[in-house]
């Protein structure tokens, strides 16, 4: 870059350059590098902070295709203020040299690659004839979600639950779906995504259906939870990382759950996805993500800047 200036892309300018159709198979081969051993990452650094009950989280890797860090902030609280509750800048650097090449806003990237990586669990895991969608939650992932999950599976019905009936009624008519409760929601539905910041469950493995398949995207805390032990136990469960859900995740320590396998390894074949059974996605996200979407983006913009 000019003056060995990083450029600055803001959020704006990372939708601009980020494509869904681009960033699933990005996630794809993520996942897969990262449980190949290909990725050094450390487990998420988080600094709490309370009051007022959030958190700042330290998230570096070096991938195959980049080195990078966010830094990202959690403030379940800031919904009441009508601001977003995760906040992220992503710092981009070159590995070869250590130059900074850009720093992007990555609240847009972290909304997008969460719901394009259960995008790629939906896709390996849930059934090709896969029809009904339960929404368990009405914030940004969940819009983030439907969007992701019509890449892979083409769905007649989308039914959702917020703990805000307004707000699931809201979300409900903005993308043709149907405001219902939990129960109703998640019964005979084939593919269920959680996202809501609940540190209670609010999803009961006897409301599943045999073969269905659960993209649990929320709780992200040692203490949290959000599906309760019977959902956890008694189905098959991929995980993004295993060190990070033992560190991280209360709906997989607090239950006592086994770990199947992490989804890179499913979806590099190295095991089976046993996709006939009933199998939950606990997603926590990874730098590894962040620096693959941010990847995306850089790439993009120096395409389309070459002339500069």
């Amino acid at each position: 870059m000019k003056n060995n200036q990083p450029v600055f892309l803001n959020e704006e300018q990372v939708r601009e350059h980020l494509r869904m159709t681009e960033l699933i198979p990005a996630m794809e081969k993520a996942l897969i590098d990262f449980s190949a051993g290909r990725v050094t990452q450390p487990v998420r650094s988080i600094i709490s902070i309370d009051p007022p009950g959030g958190f700042l989280g330290l998230m570096p890797a070096l991938t195959p295709d980049g080195l990078g860090l966010k830094a990202v902030t959690f403030y379940p609280s800031n919904a009441e203020r009508g601001i977003p509750t995760h906040m992220a800048t992503i710092f981009v650097v070159d590995p070869q040299t250590g130059t900074p090449l850009a720093i992007m806003d990555g609240r847009l990237i972290t909304e997008m690659r969460t719901a394009a990586a259960s995008a790629a669990a939906t896709k390996m895991l849930a059934s090709p004839d896969a029809k009904v969608l339960a929404i368990l939650g009405s914030g940004v992932q969940a819009h983030s979600h439907v969007e992701a999950l019509s890449f892979v599976r083409q769905f007649e019905e989308i039914r959702v639950w917020s703990p805000t009936l307004e707000h699931a009624k809201r979300f409900a008519q903005e993308i043709g779906a149907t405001a219902m409760s939990a129960e109703e929601a998640v019964r005979d539905a084939d593919v269920i995504v959680t996202v809501t910041s609940s540190k209670t469950p609010v999803l009961k493995g006897d409301w599943l259906k045999p073969s269905c398949h659960v993209n649990a995207i929320g709780a992200c805390r040692p203490e949290w939870r959000e599906l309760d032990d019977q959902a956890m136990q008694k189905n098959v469960l991929f995980v993004d990382s295993r060190e990070g859900a033992m560190r991280e995740s209360g709906d997989v320590i607090l239950s006592g759950a086994k770990i199947y396998a992490e989804l890179g390894e499913g979806l590099a074949r190295k095991v089976p996805a046993r996709a006939n059974e009933t199998t939950v996605f606990k997603s926590l996200g990874m730098a590894v993500e962040d620096i693959a979407a941010a990847t995306l983006v850089y790439q993009s913009y120096l395409g389309l800047s070459a002339v500069d």
